[in-house]
């Protein structure tokens, strides 16, 4: 990273951590394992050995038996794996689902395209801290219902949804219960042998591993099967098929050791930055925090400000890398969906700042920010008369 750049936009990627490219890379060459690991041979039963390494790791994060993993190329397509493979393999039960419109486009797009096909989709508001009320998921579930998809951490908010809570009821109910847990598995505990959770959707490239690789839990018990979006070979059971890309799962599953090993030092670290950054930029008139304070990941502080305009602020804050939302929408000058969710006006929603820290974020950095922050704001202000800076 250049001197004269702070990069603050850790919840759309992360670096990759030297070590897992260091055996990413091992693996590509003759003495790795770059064979398939469905070949019979020596060469091919290395790189076999080096896929269930890799899966234990991944297994051991979370708290699940290796055979409840599916690889795919990342959580959007384990996503579509479990919403779609869930919704196809029940269809027969019954065709309602439910979500909330704050979820990633991921989501909200897999879902409105079944919608298209049929099924019928119950879209749940966040209360203004953008959580889910239990009570309107008890509300909502029907004798037809058959999946809930409901975030673990929010990718704009960093809002913590109460996952247990949800699962238990859903599980009560004997609906599939699938959490988007790409901002979460690595960051805070997601522990699947107490978590009521049916899938799970994870990336690497969340937690310091390469873009490319993903997983999907899919819990081992009666019910919670889905239908195959792919077709070809017999890999992982025929329901994600295809030849596994052995560099990039040992290094998913490397990230995930390291992952577990930070876990709580990771986790404080992020929240003094959080703490800090707050601290510097409450005070500045108009600035609003969007979505809940107590109930969030501190690794996101996604603020607002009055009488700005966002895409000009943006600009301004440079050589800062901050988003104004979730980086897949990045390019569209819309306001944010999610933050319009939870209350906020296009103005507020399209003025929005997205800053997200990791391990190599420094508190003079933050420092920085602060300083840049409000000499943008003051300057910005200039431009329109009247404005308290």
């Amino acid at each position: 990273m250049s001197d004269d750049l702070i990069y603050l936009d850790y919840a759309a990627t992360t670096p990759v951590d030297p070590r897992v490219a260091e055996i990413m890379l091992a693996q590509m060459t003759m003495d790795g394992g770059f064979a398939n690991p469905s070949s019979i041979h020596i060469v091919g039963r290395r790189a076999s050995e080096v896929v269930e390494r890799a899966t234990r790791q991944l297994a051991t994060l979370i708290n699940c038996s290796a055979k409840e993993l599916i690889w795919t190329s990342g959580a959007s397509e384990s996503n579509n794996l479990a919403i779609i493979g869930a919704a196809r393999n029940r269809e027969h039960r019954g065709k309602h689902l439910i979500s909330m419109p704050t979820e990633h486009k991921a989501v909200t797009d897999v879902l409105r395209a079944l919608e298209k096909k049929g099924f019928e989709i119950t879209w749940l508001q966040p209360d203004a801290d953008g959580r889910l009320r239990i009570g309107d998921l008890a509300d909502a579930l029907r004798a037809d219902t058959q999946l809930v998809s409901i975030m673990y951490v929010n990718n704009e908010t960093g809002v913590i949804q109460d996952i247990k809570a949800i699962g238990a009821l859903c599980r009560e109910r004997d609906v599939l219960f699938h959490v988007d847990a790409a901002q979460g598995v690595g960051k805070l505990p997601f522990d699947l042998a107490t978590l009521p959770v049916d899938m799970a959707s994870m990336t690497a490239h969340k937690i310091y591993g390469p873009k490319g690789i993903g997983a999907l839990y899919k819990a081992d018990r009666p019910g919670c099967n889905v239908d195959p979006l792919l077709f070809g070979g017999g890999q992982q059971g025929r329901i994600r098929p295809g030849t596994l890309p052995v560099p990039l799962i040992a290094a998913f599953g490397l990230a995930a050791r390291i992952a577990g090993e930070n876990l709580q030092a990771d986790f404080a670290h992020v929240q003094a930055l959080n703490k800090r950054l707050w601290a510097g930029l409450s005070t500045i008139a108009g600035v609003l925090r969007n979505g809940s304070a107590e109930h969030s990941f501190p690794g996101i502080l996604n603020v607002s400000i009055e009488d700005i305009e966002g895409e000009s602020l943006l600009l301004a804050l440079e050589p800062l890398c901050v988003s104004t939302g979730s980086a897949c929408n990045s390019l569209k000058q819309e306001p944010s969906y999610v933050l319009r969710s939870l209350g906020r006006s296009d103005e507020l929603a399209q003025s929005a700042i997205r800053f997200s820290f990791g391990r190599a974020t420094t508190s003079a950095e933050i420092d920085f920010v602060i300083h840049r922050y409000r000499d943008a704001v003051g300057k910005l202000r200039q431009l329109a008369p009247g404005k308290a800076a």
